[in-house]
């Protein structure tokens, strides 16, 4: 049994030819024929249908650990077609992707045109399994959910990971109070004579958190393919994953030198993030420092200037090294490798889970900082 689907005649159709009985559909009388086309309008079906309550979304962790020395299969750009057989069983596993993702679609009451084109693209191009599908229609029915949706980075990363929404909350949520407890843990009784230090780190701190759970956040890729001219490095990352130790979904892989240009590019822009959060938390303190300067004339010879431009391009610098390898390990090692397929099952004890390790991770970066920004000589101990 064949299944395709022409976007020029917006039509689904299914053909079948046997010497047995057919189904033409999943609720219909059993038919005795030697051939038969049926063709399904792209207008919405009625179908009654059960949604899952756990989706399982299938990912390659045999053989290679998820692809790890392995290239990108589908010519993504990144990695290699394969030789003429690997070509063959790419070719077959889209087009099982496609089938089931596009009767998933049916039998949900939708339609292609209905879904973000790009998803659509995906499915017509037989890019994602139906699991993938499935989890988006789930996450459909919740109201925010269903807004998220329809921004291309909360897509590919609601649809990897059912948790990030709660994982922005948790990080942005605890990263006032752990970051100001370690910079107490550090400064001890200097806490009150650095507080315009204490003041900078966690503005920059909290600006910098979101971007630390959305860039390392593991993706569903559902961009479209890159164009024949596009240049060699523009290929090569495009074809890297988000986090470097992502499980690769099953059919795909990543090669090692795919898995390190996550790193480097997930540093760059971290760097970008960092040395800007530091720019607006220095000059937000500076302003501060200016104003208690009017009030309190014994204040002006207790606090010095944060210096802005070295202390931003420091800041730069940790956020790629430190912070960009702390949360590619937590969010693609801890959590998606050996918490998620333990407590998959669990949604509140995978969260509480997710929140301790990051709260240990954000409490653990502010101490690191504070001794970082002393190492260089952006902050300096007070008497």
């Amino acid at each position: 049994m064949s299944l395709s689907f022409s976007s020029s005649s917006h039509f689904l159709s299914t053909t079948t030819t046997t010497t047995a009985t057919t189904f033409l559909h999943p609720f219909s009388p059993p038919i005795h024929h030697h051939h038969h086309r049926l063709s399904l309008p792209r207008h919405p079906i009625s179908l009654s249908y059960t949604p899952l309550t756990h989706i399982t979304v299938p990912f390659s962790t045999g053989g290679n650990d998820g692809g790890i020395t392995g290239g990108r299969s589908g010519g993504s750009g990144g990695g290699g077609d394969g030789d003429g057989g690997e070509g063959e069983d790419d070719k077959e596993r889209e087009e099982r992707n496609r089938i089931e993702s596009i009767w998933v679609v049916v039998k949900a009451g939708k339609t292609l045109s209905t879904l973000p084109s790009d998803l659509a693209a995906a499915i017509e191009g037989g890019r994602i399994p139906k699991e993938i599908v499935l989890r988006y229609f789930e996450l459909e029915k919740n109201g925010v959910f269903k807004w998220l949706l329809g921004f291309g980075g909360f897509r590919e990363r609601l649809l990897a990971d059912d948790l990030f929404l709660a994982k922005v909350a948790m990080e942005c949520g605890v990263g006032i109070f752990t970051k100001t407890a370690a910079e107490y843990e550090r400064r001890r009784e200097n806490f009150t004579k650095e507080l315009d230090f204490v003041l900078a780190d966690v503005v920059m701190a909290i600006i910098a958190d979101f971007m630390l759970v959305w860039l390392p956040a593991p993706t569903v890729s559902l961009r479209a393919p890159l164009a024949i001219s596009a240049g060699s490095i523009t290929k090569f990352f495009y074809g890297c994953p988000d986090n470097a130790f992502q499980v690769a979904m099953a059919g795909t892989s990543y090669s090692f030198l795919q898995r390190v240009g996550a790193i480097v590019r997930n540093g760059a822009k971290l760097f970008v993030v960092g040395t800007s959060a530091s720019l607006v938390g220095t000059g937000a303190t500076h302003l501060l420092i200016n104003i208690r300067k009017t009030i309190d004339k014994t204040f002006e010879g207790e606090a010095d200037d944060v210096p802005i431009l070295p202390t931003s391009v420091a800041y730069g610098v940790y956020m790629a090294v430190s912070s960009n390898l702390r949360y590619q390990v937590l969010a693609g090692i801890i959590e998606q490798r050996i918490l998620e397929p333990v407590l998959h099952q669990q949604k509140l004890l995978l969260s509480a889970a997710c929140f301790a390790v990051r709260t240990g991770n954000t409490f653990l970066g502010s101490l690191l900082w504070v001794d970082y920004a002393r190492w260089v000589g952006v902050q300096k101990i007070r008497d």
